[in-house]
């Protein structure tokens, strides 16, 4: 397993350009780009993040995935069209930026009556999953789908039922998000399994207010074992608002310390 940071940590701080030489500059070695707006979608943006990342690798893309993931789901071809036209900038991004991975939302549970399940029509999100993973396979990035409290995969149960019939897909499980949820994270990365592709961690204190790991009362030593159970050997990218630490130093010793748990846990 590798450790490392997704630049939505810096959301606000720093923009992508200074925040990957910032990442790389700390030794951290493992990043996600968050991707914040339409104008960093496409090959030059993200060729000019390529030129300026240093050693680090790129795990994975991330976008604000409001901004055009539900309409890729949209009856209306026009509309559907548009928002593949917007993945397709996405996905010359990831190639620029030589990363394997798309962490995916999916469609938005606005509505109250959509976060139960109750009435979600499995055979039309899988249509359209079929679709997505095909086009992100022709360039060469795998599809993961996070569990999100308010997105697609808002409870256990939904990854396992589109999976099934959409074999490339894979998951990315986010410990906040599994915190909102109030599932324990165990049904999700149960239910991945052996298509779980990376982790977004977080540490969370004893009165719930986020934190870097380390900081909180997060159990990071049965987390790893969990996952060395599933035969995970992915990225740990910490993941965490701005507001949840003072210097970005601090960044630094948050992997360090997920780093020495590993060494300690992860020797056979």
């Amino acid at each position: 397993m590798q450790v490392g940071v997704s630049t939505a940590s810096l959301f606000m701080r720093k923009n992508n350009e200074e925040a990957l030489p910032l990442l790389n500059e700390l030794g951290v070695k493992t990043a996600e780009v968050f991707l914040t707006s339409f104008s960093e979608y496409g090959a030059p943006f993200a060729k000019t993040l390529q030129a300026v990342k240093g050693e680090l690798n790129v795990n994975s893309i991330h976008i604000l995935n409001t901004e055009f993931e539900p309409q890729l789901f949209n009856a209306h071809p026009r509309v559907q069209g548009d928002a593949y036209a917007w993945l397709e900038k996405v996905m010359d991004s990831a190639n620029a930026l030589s990363a394997p991975y798309y962490t995916f939302h999916g469609l938005s549970r606005v509505k109250r009556d959509s976060r139960s399940g109750e009435n979600d029509d499995f055979p039309w999100m899988i249509k359209g999953f079929q679709k997505l993973t095909k086009f992100c396979q022709a360039h060469n990035v795998s599809l993961c789908l996070e569990n999100v409290e308010w997105s697609t995969y808002n409870r256990p149960g939904v990854f396992s039922r589109i999976a099934s019939e959409v074999p490339a897909l894979r998951g990315v499980l986010d410990i906040k998000q599994a915190r909102i949820s109030e599932f324990p994270y165990e049904r999700y990365l149960n239910e991945m399994g052996e298509k779980l592709a990376y982790v977004h961690i977080s540490d969370c204190k004893a009165n719930g207010k986020m934190c870097l790991p380390g900081r909180g009362t997060f159990d990071f030593q049965t987390l790893i074992k969990r996952l060395k159970d599933v035969g995970f050997d992915g990225a740990l990218l910490i993941e965490a608002y701005n507001r949840d630490y003072d210097d970005v130093k601090e960044l630094k010793t948050a992997v360090a310390y997920v780093e020495e748990l590993l060494d300690k846990y992860t020797t056979f």
